[in-house]
């Protein structure tokens, strides 16, 4: 026996579920690995963690297709297999070494030779404390320097190190490291780490780049135009980028250190790595490190030349903060140059201005820059790699038209436009790929530093583009195509165009965004250099160009709720030589500011200012540390003073925490000292901020204006971790001042307490117009309340430095302060820099309305499986929020939002193509606690009137959570904007005007009714409102409505489970579709009847006409419970309605008056012919013909069915409702599973807590009234009680079961349970075989609906241990018996009274039809001597199949020609299903096959006809137990029953037994093989 165990594949084809292949990818040639576990020879029979290459065995010379991990056992009878236990890491595994190739199959002998030459900008990786010593006693230090780099390269599990270079943050190698391989090899990336040597611990990673062999090599051979493409692993020599946790060092542990494994995405670069690879074929060379010869040295030094790069970045605004403590600040560096914390560079103006947030009214916070937006610029110096990156720009916007192009070509065919226009579309896509593909790659003949890898990517790329012009030309000029050609063809060019636009020796570093807090960076952005980069061919995609961008956590996966923050940024980078060109792509007035902040102080709170008693120096940086005199600023060569130095207010700095709120909570901390003796005491600082900062007492403290106080006293905050009377305890530790923590309980230790007194204040709307007439008020409500609360104030004084971009970017870079010591303020990163921001005279109003319309298919975040969800709307710096609509996954909020008035800066042209995105976040509303996120969509206004309606996809941790229907509509404003009155607080409180609170400042303005709206206003009218400030969708972007009927058909309610530890005895049914309601009966006792008694519900509702608004249906079942509790227990949502569509049918003509006189009932039930059974009919022929011949001859295996020529069964090789023209046995009630539960990540799944039994009818109905409507469509039901049935369940045989035994067999038997009953054929298991053949039939009786699910099981019978399930079959009896169809038991070919075909139904083929009409509400047949008129056709005698020979068991020809009629109404016919058998350890696999059918016969309607097979032979029965005999004697007084069948047509009688000796089995059955007789 082989046992593989399958562990992991490489380089193998990604297969998407449900995808099937015809072709195999590969195959495993196993006689050579036979071989090498041949049980003679080897050890434990075994290969335990082998790679396994794949190769395909019709061409052994195209080499390896993938590779597969296995472990392989051969084992004999009562072997066990060896452990297969993991030694060391994964990564350290000698792969190649590990390698089992097929036979006929070589692999060429191949080295990597790395030249490591040297490394550029490493961050600190050792303690410093040394260094500070040093230091402190007046040696030099080298705080630069503190790494002690080595590279480490590793390759198919083989490592190579060069030499350790101590104390040098830019060392130089200059060392090839060789590598000897197998080629083509298993691995695609060639990792390459930094590590710092440490003495005492293990090495620190400083970061890690990977080389992915695909990308610096080719194949060839794939291209017909061209054999001599391909090429073997070549590199540079070009510099690598590391990229890994922030610079920073620390002495405690990085949080982030994982990312300097290269895992995630790096947050900070690391430093740089220039190297080379070269690879050779060649045979037996060993591993070794060796020096590079210095004239190879020489030739590499043209590949470090560098050159002066400039970096401009103007931050347009900062959007979407959240959870904002501190002021704001951005950085923007490129390598180490910008770094504010790094002292490796010199300071540059990488930083923005520390900025306060505002609280926009809603949800989020956003700094106010207003019109005076921040601008950085670096100066770099880096490699020109211009023409690769030109060269990548280029077919990145190849890629992106055609992209574009196509999207266009599959939108005109969903918009189901003529052929004409998708003709015209598909032939632009041709001729911009022609166009495209046909421009020339840049040149690199006169480029100095061009590399091997550039040459071959060269060729390459010309050669594929060529082959695409060629095929795009045959397309468009050949012969006709079929349009699902052309764009699999076009699919095919954008993958291929995507692969060669990757670029390996890209050695520019990625510019990266952070967001800092203080000193505390908290998020961050990293935008590709060739994204931004100037050239005069091609330039990048966002060069230049206003972007939006999502700042990310650190180390995010995705799945985080909160956007740290939005940015709209332009960024253009270029050389320094190429600044000219920025004036086509610069807006506003750029201002160059030097800066100072001068503080004051004063001793007492009636005191004066001055500077006595200070702590911070008179003129210092903006954190109040470093000092920073005016005297200190001295203009550099090519800079000059613009003017004298002015007081300038930082606006952004002036908003207090309480700006943007409606409400306010004030708080202060009152302190208290513990003495000596246990008396705790009031402290000198008796009253501080949450810091520690001294306060005002909270008696002192006053309401600012245009404040109310909302609390009438201050109180005691205990809600929060504190005792009883609100206190907290902590210890204060020399130098400290004050506590570092604090606890809720005392201590004897604790020398410190405080409580938090809070009061609530909020603003009066009457004192806020009293504030619109007088300016300066306006300044003290946006919190200018220094000089009353605090004892501290400070003054920003600036002085203008320049004004031009050129001498801005030529200049920046020529600040050196090389004379200066380390104590000089001019050598302190960034204090000296200049601020640099822009200026916009005037910006663009435009008006924002948001259509709101529904989503669909969100996720279900209560326990209830529902959600209640609300939606915040956020543009720029303003958010709103809609209506929450209670317990639903669909919610349709019909609601408008109003943005009234949003000033956007710059180019209103550019906003207009390119307008800033809207973010619309979904939230789950709960009572207690913090409401929880749903999902987020992205979406674009559009500038055009009246937009349409669209679907956007909502995603949660980058996976679907649903979808949102709705429109954006940004209108530009023309007149004078409607806050001219007060533009004041228009800019400070935008949500006022956002929420309507300005209503109460100008009353009168808006009012509900729509007639009041300004006639001068340049806007449209305002839609209809639902309820104060709430409007709706207008109509004309709403959806076009329509009059509609839905048929609810609420049969029943099965399997439900328990809820909350209680049963659901009582369910009721509602039903919510399109805003309406429809609640069923309440189903009094499901144990006894689990149907409504009322079955139809009726709705009648406006739906949209489009079935792409159409909105779900969803289903909730409530169980009525006692004192009035009605809890939802499931629910289900119906998505698609488009399948219960119903469109009104033609009736059936009526009959003439001949055919009335002409009709008769059904035949008498009185008139049969009687037939003994006593003696065979044909005498010879039924002897020898049993239910075998003709399941045979059904089959086609003539050789086994003898000279059988009577009827067939319908052999099908799947479940009987999988069969086509059966609708699933689902045409008049659906199985709709119930779910309950949340879904909040990918371990919670909703649970099957139960099914519902119903269906729906949708239909239009008239708008008016007063036409008559359609009529109902679910009327004539059949009973919905309890029916009692007797079920026969046939088993025939099985195949291809799963092998449970050690000997590769089992030994099956049949279980079946239906409802508690339950029955096996344990003691006739069939003994060594996976394809067992029973020939039983098992009879049970039920009660439906109760008891629906008969549940067929297979069993591995084993002596001494527990029988183990080998699959499992559910069929619902239900559907069946309910069909229209007539699965209950199939219709024959023709109607004996006698004989192999008797008939088996309890009604007659004339009684079948009359109840189907009934059923289908067909008009009855007419019945007429020998034919029958039924709906519209005529069936007579010469329709029957008299070509075959006189079968004398034939019935009456009225009831044949009835079964004539039946067979043409597509009912089921007699037939054999086959039936996938499952196991509940393994549900997707398919552990065997089941032929079988079952016939189900209520008990209302007769006895059933005679079964076709036998049932039990062997049924035992056993009498009871006479317990405590004294005398050794037994009463029993028991009588045992057994049935007997007298089967004529079958002669022989065979016992299956187990020979244990020899191992064999008896056949089972005549016409199977010869048994015991």
């Amino acid at each position: 026996m082989l046992r593989c165990l399958l562990q992991r594949a490489t380089n193998l084809r990604n297969v998407e579920k449900g995808e099937r292949h015809s072709d195999p990818l590969a195959s495993i040639t196993f006689r050579a690995l036979f071989s090498r576990i041949d049980p003679r020879t080897a050890k434990r029979h075994a290969i335990l963690r082998k790679w396994l290459l794949l190769a395909d065995p019709d061409d052994l010379s195209a080499g390896a297709r993938g590779y597969l991990k296995v472990s392989m056992f051969v084992l004999a009878a009562g072997d066990e297999p060896p452990m297969d236990k993991k030694e060391g890491l994964e990564e350290k595994e000698d792969i190649e070494g590990n390698l089992l190739r097929p036979a006929g199959l070589t692999l060429t002998g191949a080295t990597f030779t790395l030249r490591v030459y040297r490394a550029e900008d490493l961050p600190q990786m050792d303690d410093a404390l040394m260094d500070g010593v040093k230091q402190f006693l007046g040696f030099e230090t080298n705080r630069k320097n503190l790494v002690d780099p080595f590279v480490e390269v590793n390759f198919a599990g083989k490592t190579i190190s060069s030499k350790i270079l101590e104390k040098n943050a830019n060392p130089q190698w200059n060392q090839s490291l060789t590598l000897p391989i197998r080629f083509p090899s298993m691995c695609e990336k060639m990792r390459i780490r930094i590590l710092d040597w440490d003495r005492a611990s293990h090495n620190d990673v400083i970061g890690t780049t990977h080389l992915c062999i695909s990308k610096i090599s080719a194949p060839g051979g794939e291209i017909e135009v061209d054999d001599n493409i391909g090429f073997l692993p070549t590199f540079g020599p070009c510099y690598v980028n590391m990229y890994g946790s922030p610079r920073e060092f620390t002495a405690f542990s990085d949080p982030h250190e994982v990312l300097n494994f290269g895992k995630g995405e790096g947050v900070a670069y690391r430093g740089r790595l220039l190297l080379e690879v070269i690879t050779k074929l060649s045979d037996q060379v060993e591993q070794k490190t060796e020096d590079i010869h210095p004239d190879d040295l020489l030739v590499v030094e043209k590949f470090m030349r560098k050159r002066k790069f400039s970096l401009f970045a103007a931050f347009y605004s900062a959007t979407l903060l959240q959870d904002v403590d501190d002021a704001v600040q951005f950085e923007v560096s490129i390598g180490n140059y910008g770094n504010k914390f790094d002292n490796t560079c010199l300071p540059l103006a990488s930083t923005t201005q520390f900025s306060r947030a505002v609280f926009d009214g809603c949800h989020y916070y956003y700094l106010p820059w207003g019109n005076v937006e921040p601008v950085v610029v670096l100066s770099s110096e880096w490699e020109d790699v211009g023409p690769r990156i030109e060269a990548l720009n280029m077919l990145l916007s190849i890629v992106d038209r055609l992209e574009s192009n196509l999207e266009q070509v599959q939108l005109t065919l969903k918009a189901s436009s003529d052929e004409q226009e998708v003709e015209q579309k598909v032939i632009q896509l041709l001729d911009d790929v022609i166009a495209d593909c046909s421009e020339e790659l840049p040149e690199l003949d006169k480029w100095p530093c061009v590399t091997a890898l550039d040459k071959a990517l060269r060729n390459l790329r010309k050669i594929n583009m060529q082959q695409i012009v060629q095929t795009a030309l045959a397309l468009k000029h050949g012969p006709e195509t079929e349009l699902n050609a052309v764009l699999e063809q076009a699919e095919d060019w954008t993958q291929r165009l995507r692969h060669l636009s990757e670029e390996p020796q890209n050695s520019l570093p990625d510019i990266i965004i952070w967001m800092l807090q203080g000193d505390r960076r908290v998020a961050y952005h990293r935008i590709p250099a060739h994204q931004i980069l100037f050239s005069h061919g091609y330039c990048g995609k966002h060069c230049g160009q206003l972007q939006t961008v999502f700042m990310k956590y650190p180390q995010e996966d995705g799945g985080y709720s909160k956007i740290p923050a939005q940015l709209r940024v332009k960024v253009w980078f270029g050389l320094t030589a190429d600044v000219k060109s920025f004036n086509q792509f610069a807006e506003g007035k750029l201002s160059v500011f030097a800066e100072t902040y001068e503080n004051q102080t004063k001793l007492a709170l009636v005191g004066n200012w001055g500077t006595t008693g200070l702590t911070y120096p008179k003129f210092s940086d903006v954190t109040g540390r470093i000092k920073l005199p005016k005297e200190s600023f001295k203009p550099t060569p090519g800079w000059s003073w613009a003017g004298d130095w002015y007081v300038s207010p930082e606006k952004t700095l002036l908003y207090d925490t309480d700006a943007g709120h409606i409400s306010f909570l004030e708080e202060v901390f009152e302190n208290q000292m513990r003495l000596p003796g246990g008396q705790w005491i009031g402290m000198p600082e008796g009253f501080t901020d949450v810091n520690g900062e001294k306060a005002v007492p909270k008696d002192e403290i006053e309401c600012p204006p245009g404040w109310v106080w909302e609390d009438i006293e201050w109180s005691e905050d205990l809600k929060r971790a504190v005792d009883d009377q609100g206190w907290e305890y902590g210890i204060t530790l020399p130098p400290d001042r004050r506590p570092k923590s604090w606890v809720p309980s005392e201590k004897m230790y604790h020398t410190n307490r405080r409580r938090r007194w809070i009061r609530l204040r909020r603003r009066d709307m009457q004192k806020m117009e009293a504030l619109r007439k007088v300016h300066h008020q306006s300044l003290l409500l946006i919190g200018i309340t220094f000089q009353i609360l605090f004892l501290f104030q400070r003054a920003l004084w600036r002085v203008i430095m320049c004004l031009t971009v050129f001498f801005l970017f030529c200049q920046q870079s020529s600040v050196t302060d090389e004379k200066n010591d380390d104590k000089s303020v001019t050598t302190t990163f960034g204090v000296n820099r200049p601020t640099i921001s822009c200026f916009f005279d005037n910006g663009t109003l435009y008006h924002l309305r948001c259509y709101l319309y529904q989503a669909r298919d969100l996720l279900a975040m209560d326990k209830d499986s529902f959600s209640d969800p609300y939606a915040i709307v956020s543009f720029l710096h303003q958010s709103q929020k809609t209506v929450t609509v209670r317990n639903t996954l669909n919610p349709t909020w019909d609601q408008t939002l109003i943005f009234y008035e949003v000033e956007i800066f710059g180019d209103h042209l550019v906003t207009e193509r390119n307008p800033p995105h809207i973010v619309v976040e979904l939230y789950d509303q709960d009572t207690y606690g913090a409401d929880e996120f749903m999902g987020r969509c992205v979406c674009q206004p559009s500038m055009v009137s009246s937009p349409r309606l669209a679907w956007y996809p909502i995603q949660k941790a980058g996976k679907p959570a649903g979808q949102l229907l709705a429109a954006f509509e940004l209108i530009r404003r023309d007149k004078v904007r409607v806050t001219h009155l007060f533009p004041v607080l228009s800019f400070i409180f935008p949500s006022l005007f956002i929420l309507g609170i300005f209503k109460l400042v100008l009353p009168g303005f808006l009012s509900d009714n729509q007639q009041q709206w300004p006639e001068d206003s340049d806007l449209p009218y305002p839609p209809p409102q639902r309820e104060p400030n709430v409007y709706m969708v207008p109509q004309g972007i709403k959806p076009v409505l329509q009059r509609t009927a839905i048929e609810i058909l609420a049969w029943g309610l099965r399997n439900l489970k328990s809820f909350q530890l209680a049963s659901v005895t009582s369910p009721s049914l509602q039903v919510e579709c399109g805003g309406s309601v429809v609640q069923s009966c309440v189903i009094r006792n499901t144990k006894k009847n689990p149907n409504f008694e009322v079955n139809t519900l009726f709705i009648d509702v406006r739906l949209p006409k489009e079935e792409l608004y159409m909105p779900p249906l969803v289903i909730k079942v409530i169980d009525n419970r006692q004192f009035g509790r009605k809890p939802i227990v499931g629910q289900c949502t119906v998505h698609s309605l488009n399948e219960f569509r119903w469109q009104p049918e033609s009736l059936d003509r009526d009959p003439t008056e001949e055919e009335f006189e002409a009709i008769a009932h059904t035949p008498r039930d009185d008139v049969l012919v009687d037939i003994d059974d006593k003696e065979p009919l044909i005498p010879g022929q039924d002897d020898f013909m049993d239910w075998w011949s003709k399941l045979y001859a059904s089959t086609g295996e003539r050789n086994k069915c003898g000279s059988y020529l009577g009827d067939m069964w319908q052999y099908y090789e799947k479940e009987l409702e999988k069969a086509e023209g059966f609708e699933q046995l689902a045409d008049f009630c659906q199985t709709f599973k119930l779910l309950r539960g949340r879904v909040q990540n990918e371990s919670e799944d909703p649970s099957v807590v139960g099914e519902f039994k119903g269906s729906f009818k949708i239909y239009p109905l008239p708008d008016d009234p007063s036409m008559p409507v359609p009529p109902r469509q679910f009327c004539k039901l059949p009973p919905n009680g309890l029916e009692q049935c007797l079920v026969r369940v046939y088993i025939i045989q099985a195949y291809g079961l799963q092998p449970k035994d050690a000997n590769g067999k089992c030994d099956p038997y049949v279980k079946i349970t239906l409802g508690k009953k339950s029955v096996d054929d344990h003691d006739n298991y069939i003994p060594c075989t996976l394809d067992p053949v029973f020939g039983k039939m098992f009879e049970l009786t039920c009660s439906l609906p109760i008891e629906k699910d008969l549940k067929i099981m297979l069993y591995d019978y084993d002596m001494v241990t527990k029988d183990e399930k080998i699959g499992e079959t559910i069929i619902d009896l239900e559907n069946r018996f309910l069909s229209r169809h007539g699965a209950r038991c199939g219709l024959p070919q023709s109607y004996c009274l006698s004989g192999v075909n008797q008939w088996r139904d309890q009604l007659k083929p004339s009684q079948l039809l009359h109840r189907l009409c009934e059923r289908r509400n067909y008009k009855l047949p007419v019945y007429k001597q020998d034919r029958i008129y039924f709906r519209g056709q005529e069936y007579t005698v010469a329709d029957l199949d008299e070509g075959k020979p006189l079968n004398p068991h034939l019935g009456l020809v009225m009831e044949r020609l009835a079964l004539l009629v039946l067979r043409r109404q597509g009912l089921v016919p007699e037939h054999v299903e086959t039936r996938p058998l499952y196991s509940p350890l393994q549900p997707d696999i398919e552990q065997g096959r089941l032929q079988m059918w079952v016939d189900i016969f209520p008990k209302s309607l007769g006895p059933p006809g005679p079964p076709w097979m036998h049932g039990h032979e062997e049924n035992k029965q056993k009498t009871d137990v006479h317990y405590r005999s004294l005398g050794g004697e037994g009463n029993f007084n028991w009588r045992f029953l057994f049935p007997f069948h007298y089967l004529p047509a079958e002669q022989l009688c065979t016992v299956d037994k187990k020979n244990y000796a020899a191992m064999k089995m008896v056949g089972p059955f005549s016409g199977v093989g010869k048994g015991t007789q």
